[in-house]
């Protein structure tokens, strides 16, 4: 694959690393540092990025699909959006990495900030907002004219990073993706020869190369058997140690399990934003309980 088509396959994918404005870096600040893939020196402590979206609405042609959204997402924490199909889960997540408006007659407005920076402020370098803000689909899409090793290493290659930078870099996301272990000695085959599992572990370790600060996954392990559906909630629940995550899901008991709060959309409305054991066990509103118990959607 030439370099123009990795980095066209790499920003479709969410996953472009480019340098993010230095101005526009708020950070939560430890003694203890590390490098960031935009080279500057990050704290190993720091807080990933709070995520706030505020008066969201999006539009596909005529159909107002998200409306007026208002809520917060913690830094370091997993955030679920649950809903029936059609409420607008996917338009968020879409939203809040500018992937949305790349759909023909789509649109959006209000404002969702990466800490104070407002992703849809004109100034903003978009392919910057995607490279903080990463992206795992619901069918595992591993670029398949690459091997594994050059899959993970895509997207390093672009900022620059070779060598045994190179390599070292790539294991430690292979490892940090559950991965490393299984296909230490298979770096060279094709990504696409992975189990269905193992693929999307892949991409997981492809977005996690380049160190974004928030993840957006839009149900990650729906195509996935139970073995591969728990591993990826074990990595959920690991990978909020580094990064801010929301993942959105049909599963109730999966949120359940790998949620700190939960959000409920229905008809594009936020009907209910809570912690996720009040949200299943004593949730505010008729419509909510209904959801979370089975009774519709």
């Amino acid at each position: 694959m030439t370099y123009e088509r990795a980095k066209d396959a790499e920003q479709e994918a969410g996953t472009v690393p480019t340098p993010f404005p230095r101005s526009q870096q708020p950070r939560t600040e430890s003694s203890a540092t590390r490098t960031s893939a935009y080279g500057a020196a990050r704290p190993s402590g720091t807080l990933a990025r709070n995520v706030s979206v505020r008066g969201l609405n999006a539009w596909y042609g005529d159909n107002h699909a998200v409306k007026n959204l208002n809520f917060e997402i913690e830094p370091n924490k997993a955030t679920a959006l649950i809903g029936p199909s059609g409420s607008g889960k996917s338009t968020v997540i879409r939203c809040i990495n500018r992937m949305h408006e790349e759909i023909p007659g789509a649109r959006a407005d209000g404002e969702v900030l990466l800490d104070e920076v407002n992703v849809y402020d004109p100034k903003i370098d978009v392919v910057a907002i995607r490279r903080l803000v990463g992206m795992v689909f619901q069918k595992p899409n591993p670029f398949p004219t690459m091997s594994i090793f050059d899959n993970v290493a895509a997207g390093l290659r672009l900022t620059g990073t070779k060598g045994v930078g190179l390599r070292e870099r790539v294991e430690k996301s292979l490892r940090a993706a559950g991965l490393w272990e299984e296909v230490k000695d298979r770096l060279k085959e094709p990504g696409i020869s992975l189990s269905g599992g193992q693929q999307q572990r892949l991409c997981i370790a492809r977005t996690i190369a380049i160190e974004p600060e928030v993840i957006l996954m839009d149900e990650p392990a729906s195509a996935l058997d139970p073995l591969s559906t728990l591993r990826i909630e074990e990595l959920v629940d690991e990978l909020k140690a580094r990064y801010t995550i929301v993942i959105v899901t049909h599963n109730m008991q999966q949120a359940a399990r790998v949620a700190d709060s939960t959000a409920f959309l229905l008809d594009g409305e936020l009907i209910e934003h809570a912690p996720t054991e009040k949200m299943f066990t004593n949730p505010d509103d008729e419509r909510t309980e209904r959801y979370v118990t089975g009774k519709f959607g």
